[in-house]
């Protein structure tokens, strides 16, 4: 008596339904899948294909674009203390005050620069705005709280010159603003800043401007200084390799 499973069998082959057959393979973590072929003998199998485990692609590292060199920052530097010059109507009656940090440094900078240029010796002096920021409270219940320098002539019926690395929002300046105001009384108070981007906050526009930048979203300016970095430089740092 004739196996009528057997031969079904025979004819038909051994795959279970239409389906493809899947084998593991431990010890590489992966997956081997054979693919029915059907024809005149009979169904039969392709050979097996690998498929690979989902994988996360690594996240692009921050790329960075330069944006000016050592030589360019020293020429905006040079640019920008003549302009100082002739926003005051000469030399006398000058200070400096840098926003810490990296503004007391441009400070420094643009100091040396007068007196190189111009024969004249301006006094200088820094700010820590710390106490004077808006989000305070959420920079933590224990904030570092920096140094305030004022020149010692003081900064009363004296032009002013506030020098910072980066005008973004504005709200950094108004609060050296704030505080300058309570260490006396100047005659004229100027916005000299090395990079001015997009973005502002409060009605405040630099005078003096080293270099002016549009910086698309999540993408922000970096100066560097000789004192913190090594070297004069501004640099675009952007979230991803498109920058």
């Amino acid at each position: 008596m004739v196996n009528l499973r057997l031969e079904k069998r025979r004819k038909y082959g051994t795959m279970q339904g239409r389906g493809a057959g899947v084998k593991a393979c431990p010890s590489q973590g992966l997956a081997l899948t054979s693919l029915p072929v059907h024809g005149k003998m009979g169904t039969s199998r392709a050979p097996a294909r690998l498929l690979l485990p989902p994988t996360s692609l690594p996240m692009p590292l921050p790329s960075r674009v330069l944006l000016m060199d050592q030589a360019a920052v020293v020429q905006a530097l040079a640019r920008m203390a003549s302009e100082i010059v002739e926003l005051n109507g000469g030399r006398e009656g000058l200070v400096l005050m840098g926003i810490r940090r990296r503004g007391d440094h441009l400070a420094e900078a643009l100091r040396t620069e007068l007196s190189r240029a111009h024969g004249v010796e301006v006094p200088s002096g820094a700010l820590d705005i710390t106490l004077y920021r808006d989000d305070l409270a959420m920079v933590g219940p224990r904030p570092v709280i920096g140094e305030t320098d004022l020149p010692a002539e003081g900064i009363d019926d004296r032009t002013v010159v506030l020098v910072d690395d980066v005008l973004y929002t504005g709200r950094t300046v108004r609060a050296a603003l704030n505080e300058l105001m309570d260490w006396g009384r100047p005659a004229r108070v100027l916005l000299c800043v090395l990079v001015e981007r997009d973005g502002r906050e409060v009605p405040i526009q630099a005078d003096v401007v080293g270099h002016s930048v549009e910086v698309l979203e999540g993408q922000r300016v970096e100066v560097l200084v000789p004192e913190i970095d090594g070297r004069f430089g501004v640099e675009l740092i952007a979230p991803g390799v498109d920058a």
